[in-house]
């Protein structure tokens, strides 16, 4: 009987994926067409799931080893299953490893099952609920059914009764490990993981790289993402590939303000968009304030407010904490800001100040509509030269919009101090510089954004200097990143790097702090953005502090706010996202909280009294030199 039924059951299944992955892949390729390297992504994409994905999911050591026992369980045992099963293999160097294969992948299911039995509150439940039962099936089925083969368990044993039971747990397990790979259900996310590491939109994220700069827009072309046929096809299959971890959601500062939107949910409908129907079925976390069931969509159907309402968008701060933490790797930023682009340029629908700050850039080059002209007065007793009467220098000051901020000012003013104590042969754009066209093009206005960009990169190069250094991490970024696929290629620096590299020379001399506990905010555009964690603290260890990290830090910063147009936009949620780092550094009871951008100044220095001090690291370091050399 196993020797008819088993091979049935296994053609069955693989058949059955066959045509489920077929079907799977035509819903993919319903986006827009994106180049892509088959054969090179094909063979990098074991190294990417073993290493770069491993990397991610290490985090959490306990659901890491799970995943090892329980994927490589399986893997290997599926790979030794078709030739003793299939082919009638009964080689002893097969049934040893298989049994082997299938014990690891039963230790592993236990985990999954212990870790499903009290679920916590960011993990899908529904379909999700009944994988552990089909693990154990499956690993347990094929262990017994090996032994038997192996000829360690005798061929009658327990009759036909255990026969039927241990074909059962076969075909449950094939059904769920095979079938529901390609036809939807939990595995969907191991065969569409796999493909969506070998095809990423952004393979220079693989080997530890980073690219983080959004992608560039044919302004002649699709404006934005209207409809999920609109996405690039790997974009689908990036969505599709989604294992609902909900990782992204318990890192989301929006939403954990309490704002519409959770990551997990947004990928979940994007999902249901390529696939066509309704949310009925998702079975995690809904956004805040907003019930599962109402969504529905297709792949040419408009996906605002069909799908997500235009609020869950632009509740977005663009901080990525969602794709730092996503073992997927999935882009969850780019889609967001696709989708304003066509709101934005399509439909005109930026809400609340968006449309007014758009309408100041493109007007006076500043997003708050100051006189153009006034760019220098915060200067105007410091006598910074001016590029157009140098036309060379070594370093070259970006100052960006704090110029027209008070607040802003004194960090510019205390960063000016540090370059003149250090000797730095420096000049400042004045009047010629407009802004860095980031607010733009977070707020999905990338006609603004290359205007802008392209009217910078054409003064910037009629000067000649090595590097431009900047207080602000928005334009450190959009100038380091996004500036290169308009022509604009250029060595930027943060101040935080800058100030460091001065200290680690020899030019700068500095004095003790003795303000009591300091902790470090990290802005998102510095660390997640560009990897830059380092340098503000050697900073901050170079005046003698030692930084009283808060638990979200480094790469898991929480987000003050700021980023990607938010205050503009001002969606109202339960609560603000400064309030909740500023509480952060309550808890571990910091005087000062020193940070590295000009926002993040303005965002945490937002929080009402009694709070910590906010202290930029120009301020800090322009208080403390004692000596020049």
């Amino acid at each position: 009987m196993l020797d008819r039924v088993l091979p049935t059951l296994l053609i069955t299944a693989l058949l059955l994926l066959l045509i489920g992955a077929l079907r799977r892949i035509s819903l993919w390729r319903v986006g827009q067409a994106e180049p892509v390297n088959l054969l090179a992504g094909l063979l990098a994409m074991p190294r990417r799931y073993l290493v770069d994905l491993h990397h991610v999911v290490d985090r959490d050591k306990a659901m890491s080893r799970t995943h090892v026992a329980t994927a490589g369980g399986y893997v290997l045992a599926m790979l030794l299953i078709l030739p003793v099963y299939l082919f009638d293999l009964r080689s002893p160097f097969l049934l040893v490893p298989l049994l082997f294969a299938t014990a690891l992948m039963f230790v592993g299911a236990l985990f999954v099952t212990r870790r499903r039995i009290n679920p916590p509150e960011r993990l899908s439940k529904g379909p999700w609920m009944r994988l552990p039962k089909n693990l154990l099936a499956f690993s347990a089925s094929f262990f017994l059914l090996t032994l038997i083969a192996s000829g360690w368990l005798p061929e009658n044993v327990g009759g036909t009764v255990l026969t039927v039971v241990l074909l059962i747990g076969v075909a449950f397990g094939l059904a769920e490990l095979m079938f529901g790979m390609g036809w939807g259900g939990p595995m969907k996310h191991a065969f569409a993981g796999a493909l969506h590491l070998a095809f990423h939109r952004r393979p220079e994220r693989f080997g530890g790289g980073l690219s983080t700069g959004l992608k560039a827009v044919n302004l002649d072309g699709a404006l934005g993402v209207a409809e999920p046929k609109d996405f690039k096809w790997n974009q689908l299959l990036g969505f599709d590939a989604c294992v609902q971890c909900g990782r992204c959601q318990a890192v989301c500062p929006a939403f954990a303000a309490g704002q519409p939107l959770n990551p997990k949910k947004l990928i979940q409908d994007m999902v249901v968009g390529l696939a066509g129907g309704s949310d009925a079925s998702y079975a995690g976390t809904p956004y805040p304030g907003k019930p599962v069931g109402e969504a529905q969509g297709g792949p040419g159907q408009v996906i605002v407010d069909g799908l997500v309402s235009a609020e869950t968008l632009w509740s977005c701060t663009t901080c990525r904490a969602c794709v730092e933490e996503c073992p997927m790797m999935i882009e969850h930023v780019d889609a967001i800001v696709d989708m304003r682009r066509y709101l934005t340029l399509e439909r005109g629908e930026t809400p609340n100040k968006g449309a007014e700050v758009l309408e100041n850039l493109i007007a006076t080059d500043n997003p708050n509509g100051f006189d153009p002209a006034s760019r220098t007065n915060w200067s105007a007793d410091l006598d910074l030269p001016l590029m157009a009467e140098k036309q060379k220098t070594d370093v070259l000051f970006w100052v960006s919009d704090g110029a027209f901020d008070m607040r802003s000012q004194r960090i510019l003013r205390a960063f000016v101090k540090v370059l003149r104590a250090a000797n730095v042969d420096v000049a400042v754009l004045g009047n010629e510089e407009k802004d860095s066209g980031d607010v733009a093009r977070r707020l999905g206005d990338d006609a603004t954004f290359q205007s802008l960009a392209k009217q910078n990169i054409e003064t910037l190069n009629r000067y000649q200097f090595n590097r431009i250094v900047t207080t602000d991490p928005h334009a450190f970024h959009v100038l380091r990143n996004e500036y290169g696929d308009l022509g604009g290629h250029y060595e930027v620096l943060h101040h935080s790097m800058f100030i460091n590299e001065l200290i680690e020379k020899g030019q700068l001399k500095l004095d003790g702090f003795d303000g009591g506990t300091v902790t470090y905010h990290d802005p998102c555009y510095l660390g997640r953005y560009n990897g830059e964690y380092e340098s503000p603290r050697a900073v901050l260890n170079a005046l003698g502090i030692e930084v009283s990290e808060m638990q979200r830090s480094g790469y898991r910063s929480r987000c003050c706010g700021g980023g990607g147009g938010a205050p503009i936009t001002d969606v109202p949620g339960e609560r603000r996202i400064a309030d909740m780092r500023v509480d952060d550094a309550r808890d571990v009871q910091a005087e000062t909280i020193a940070v590295a951008c000009q926002q993040c100044t303005a965002m945490l220095e937002g929080v009402v009294e009694p709070r910590p001090q906010i202290r930029d690291l120009a301020e800090l370091v322009a208080d403390h030199i004692v000596e020049v050399h």
